[in-house]
């Protein structure tokens, strides 16, 4: 093989290694600054297609929607007042969770939506939510509109008759619905996971997770 050739062929050879050693460098640099994803402790559902409509009056009779707490991260769920265990865990742990986060707890709303709207009048809901903070929500609706919310949210409740006649408890969903603040829904918080779960996720989202 000719000289100029030969040397030809391994110029052009050096400088294919040459810029594929930098393509690497660079892609290389740049995984090193990306950052991490967020390992949620909830279960992850952003993208999902349920869990988009929230029209329902709250306790002063005011109508709300997910719009109105857009800019914060609202943490939705469905109860009774007369819960004896599940709903009052959830909302004293959305309640240590603002707590926890200090100055961004004020970014931080539980929304309360009731199963019992037979039992749950604007004044029982009210006085019920104020027990956990001044800023939770309780919303109410008609029964065909808390069915229809309900089944947009894949929410689960079904009347348990009581020990006395025209007495029952309800069985429902245990879970809490996370929205971010631009008012889309993130994460499913499962029954128990406790405030520092919740808080953590919460930290993530107004960071824009």
């Amino acid at each position: 093989m000719p000289r100029t050739f030969a040397h030809s062929v391994s110029r052009r050879a050096g400088l294919r290694a040459a810029t594929a050693l930098a393509l690497a460098t660079a892609l290389a640099g740049a995984g090193c600054s990306r950052p991490e994803p967020v390992a949620f402790k909830g279960i992850d559902i952003t993208g999902a297609t349920y869990a988009q409509t929230l029209n329902l009056t709250d306790a002063t009779g005011q109508p709300r929607t997910l719009a109105d707490f857009k800019g914060k991260v609202a943490v939705v769920f469905f109860g009774y007042t007369q819960c004896p265990d599940v709903c009052p865990t959830t909302l004293a742990e959305v309640a240590a969770a603002k707590q926890m986060l200090g100055a961004d707890g004020s970014k931080l709303v539980g929304v309360f939506v009731t199963v019992d709207p037979e039992r749950d009048a604007p004044e029982v809901l009210k006085a019920y939510v104020a027990n956990f903070g001044a800023d939770f929500v309780a919303l109410r609706g008609s029964l065909d509109e808390t069915k229809a919310i309900a089944r947009d949210f894949k929410v689960f409740y079904a009347k348990v008759p009581g020990q006395t006649e025209g007495s029952y408890t309800i069985d429902h969903t245990a879970n809490a619905f996370v929205f971010d603040p631009q008012g889309r829904v993130r994460l499913v918080e499962r029954y128990g996971s406790g405030p520092e779960a919740l808080a953590h996720a919460v930290k993530a989202l107004l960071g824009g997770a």
